[in-house]
């Protein structure tokens, strides 16, 4: 079974996709009695400018890595729409004289996935649509009006035709079900949700170090932050004058880079906030060590309407370093850390009076959550979606 999977990123790039579709591919290489060649393309490092250098394709029996290197870019649209269309205008080079049994692709920005469509209907083979984001109703919140007038009923089309040709479709947020069934009932649905990576299971080692006690916490509390730094998370709305408010009880480093970035910074200044540390993206063993010494982590999204549907990726990675979780989300992700990480409190998004209320609703201590790591391990989940893949494919 010879299997072509498009992923924009993949490691060493950091970005919840491209750790996704590396354990997807560790997953479809150890499937016992299964003849599967895999061929990945993919980006040279560039979610993050100034991290990463460059990294050759892969080659092995059964596995071919391409690594396309696109234009340096920032975080705008524009820039991303010329990264795409260099990605692929070289894809569709690569895979020109090649015969693939079906296609797999992973999207949170709608046109990788709309290759993927394309693809198969160029090649008359089956897609696997792996869904990360709702593109489309993401850009009508995002995106000033008039762009957005402008350019969601182009990105419907491409959303409708992209559905439409895919033979399944994971969703990766359940949250995502209402707008997927509604717009497209006849499409077959599945639901493999992100996960947690073994290297954010804490060891016995890790485990004795960590602090299970009641004793009153040492001040400051050091709240961190890792991740992008962009209009989706809007960290600039909050982390400002969150800071301030909760003064010399509290330190709070940020680790990360995006398109909100200097409004950040900006904001910092203007309040004249000191207690706050901004340092660039890092890797992710070096990351792992900023996760230990913190005594809360941090997550929030934007106040917008489509990120009600969303589960972020890092709430997998935060609930298993057993932490407490300070996050300023609303629907399906309020109800995800309600439900099932403990010790987390949760605040309206952007609401900073929320945010100090919850704050000060936290015990300030690591907690076991042994079984919620059970039930989310990565590798497990991307076993189930890999023999998904495969069974549906191999049939035909």
């Amino acid at each position: 079974m010879n299997i072509l999977i498009l992923s924009f990123y993949y490691p060493p790039d950091l970005s919840a996709g491209s750790f996704r579709v590396i354990e997807l591919v560790k997953a479809l290489m150890d499937m016992v009695g299964k003849d599967i060649q895999i061929e990945v393309i993919t980006t040279q490092p560039n979610r993050y400018q100034g991290f990463g250098l460059a990294v050759d394709d892969e080659k092995s029996e059964r596995l071919k890595i391409h690594r396309i290197k696109i234009p340096e870019h920032n975080s705008g649209m524009l820039d991303q729409a010329k990264s795409f269309l260099f990605y692929a205008y070289e894809a569709q080079k690569i895979i020109k004289s090649q015969q693939y049994d079906f296609v797999f692709a992973t999207s949170s920005r709608l046109m990788t996935a709309a290759l993927g469509a394309c693809i198969s209907s160029w090649k008359n083979i089956p897609l696997y649509l792996d869904i990360r984001d709702i593109f489309v109703d993401t850009i009508q919140d995002v995106l000033p009006r008039q762009s957005a007038y402008i350019l969601t009923p182009m990105f419907s089309l491409i959303e409708r035709f992209t559905i439409r040709r895919a033979t399944q479709i994971n969703l990766v947020s359940p949250g995502f079900e209402s707008y997927f069934k509604s717009r497209y009932p006849k499409k077959s649905f599945s639901y493999y949700m992100n996960g947690i990576d073994e290297v954010f299971v804490p060891n016995n080692a890790q485990l004795e170090k960590m602090s299970f006690t009641k004793e009153i916490p040492k001040l400051p509390i050091r709240i961190l932050y890792a991740g992008n730094v962009g209009e989706g998370q809007g960290l600039h709305k909050i982390i400002p004058i969150l800071a301030k408010k909760l003064g010399e009880r509290v330190t709070i480093r940020l680790i990360g880079a995006g398109g909100r970035f200097k409004e950040l910074q900006s904001a910092l200044k203007l309040l004249d906030v000191n207690n706050v540390e901004v340092v660039p993206p890092m890797a992710r063993i070096d990351l792992i060590r900023e996760y230990q010494a913190a005594d809360v982590l941090f997550l929030h999204l934007n106040n917008y309407e489509a990120f009600k549907k969303v589960l972020p990726s890092k709430v997998f990675e935060y609930a298993a370093l057993g932490k407490p979780i300070l996050a300023g989300v609303s629907g399906y992700a309020a109800q995800f850390l309600s439900q099932e990480v403990s010790n987390s409190a949760i605040f309206i998004p952007c609401d900073v009076d929320g945010a100090v209320e919850a704050f000060e609703s936290l015990l300030i201590q690591d907690i076991k959550r042994e079984k919620f790591i059970e039930k989310y391990l990565r590798r497990n989940i991307m076993n189930m979606l890999s023999g998904d893949m495969v069974s549906k494919f191999e049939r035909r």
